[in-house]
């Protein structure tokens, strides 16, 4: 490595030069997640005591183990509110402790030391690196079964059984095989003026009208009661008429059954397996199966978007002190989660494409990163 006079640097120089950085990214590393956890310890113990207080009724009432209390819900509870309110403490644990650093002048003790902006950013990336990957396997492999059991646990101890208010059933429950019902009524396991027609192309080769369908949940089949089959076969029509039939048809009462969370409590691979399986059936609601699927990749990187904004907002001492850099990161965090929200509507109401209103967001922030990121580094 040579210096400013053409000479190069001594051997024992360029030691203590690297040993110097590495000592600055472990500094920084400790900074950011110290506070990334401490907040996020904040933040989660006073919301188990709110949410203590708003349901010890139910549990005295209902007679909740403490078991299942502490095992089934709240350990499931822990989670779910970190990864929900990572993004958010992401962003104030950079503003915190940075513009703390600057305030103390150890940024500017930094660069002058010859390390740059640039250089300076590697341990703050790494930190979220690591945020972004306990994120990531949080969302597809840790919260879908603890929010299983803690769904379970407020249905039973909690709040009443869902209900199903679904009307005008449809689902295409293979190719060519299509089934309607008129509602179904999810305590019961029935479904009333329930019908099955079957394709070959465009030309309908049979059709089954019934007044209503139910699940016998020993023979684990459903009972089609009080039916009527019209078959067109070789231009001929024969007519059927009976009282009860069992059938094995390609669903189960649990998809009627759902919580409009049921994605939530699906892994990785059940979430991709499950979309397929909708989309073959011609269901209406995939687009909320795929919000969850690329929000659970989109979240996950905004941890990075969000730190270099943060960075580049508090490496800098201004007027007003960290109580400005406090202000515009909550800001800019919660105008970022207000438009995650309103895309998402567009994708559901306007027939907006999933993918792009789930990353739109992230995309026009990290323009804003660049932005920023080029401003406070000259």
């Amino acid at each position: 490595m040579e210096r400013a006079d053409g000479k190069t640097a001594p051997k024992q120089t360029l030691k203590m030069r690297k040993k110097f950085i590495q000592r600055i990214d472990r500094y920084i590393i400790k900074k950011y997640l110290g506070t990334y956890f401490l907040a996020i310890a904040l933040i989660i113990s006073i919301s188990i005591i709110f949410d203590v207080s708003e349901n010890i009724d139910d549990f005295i009432s209902k007679k909740a183990p403490l078991k299942a209390i502490v095992v089934d819900y709240y350990l499931n509870f822990i989670p779910y509110f970190t990864n929900l309110f990572s993004a958010l403490f992401t962003f104030i644990a950079v503003i915190y402790f940075t513009s703390k650093m600057a305030y103390n002048s150890e940024i500017i003790a930094i660069q002058s030391s010859g390390v740059s902006y640039k250089r300076m950013m590697r341990p703050y990336l790494v930190a979220s690196g690591v945020i972004a990957v306990l994120s990531w396997l949080l969302g597809n492999f840790v919260i879908p079964p603890a929010t299983q059991s803690r769904v379970n646990f407020r249905n039973t101890y909690i709040k009443n059984e869902y209900i199903n208010q679904d009307k005008n059933i449809h689902r295409q429950l293979e190719p060519g095989l299509f089934i309607y019902m008129k509602s179904y009524n999810n305590r019961s396991d029935v479904g009333y003026k329930f019908t099955i027609e079957k394709f070959e192309g465009t030309q309908l080769k049979s059709k089954l009208i019934a007044d209503y369908i139910k699940w016998d949940r020993e023979k684990k089949k459903w009972v089609i009661h009080d039916y009527f089959i019209r078959d067109l076969t070789s231009g001929v029509e024969k007519i059927t008429k009976g009282a009860v039939i069992d059938t094995t048809l390609r669903m189960l009462p649990a998809e009627f059954g759902q919580q409009t969370s049921k994605e939530e409590t699906m892994d990785y691979w059940q979430l991709n397996k499950y979309i397929k399986d909708l989309k073959l059936r011609g269901v209406d609601n995939v687009s909320s199966y795929q919000k969850e699927k690329y929000q659970r990749t989109s979240g996950p990187i905004s941890t990075f978007i969000l730190t270099i904004i943060g960075v580049s907002l508090a490496s800098r001492k201004t007027r007003g002190g960290i109580g400005i850099h406090l202000g515009l990161g909550l800001l800019l965090s919660f105008s970022y989660i207000m438009f995650m929200q309103v895309s998402t509507i567009f994708a559901f109401k306007a027939g907006f494409n999933v993918l792009l209103a789930v990353w739109l967001p992230n995309i026009i922030y990290a323009g804003i990163a660049l932005v920023l990121y080029n401003r406070a580094s000259k």
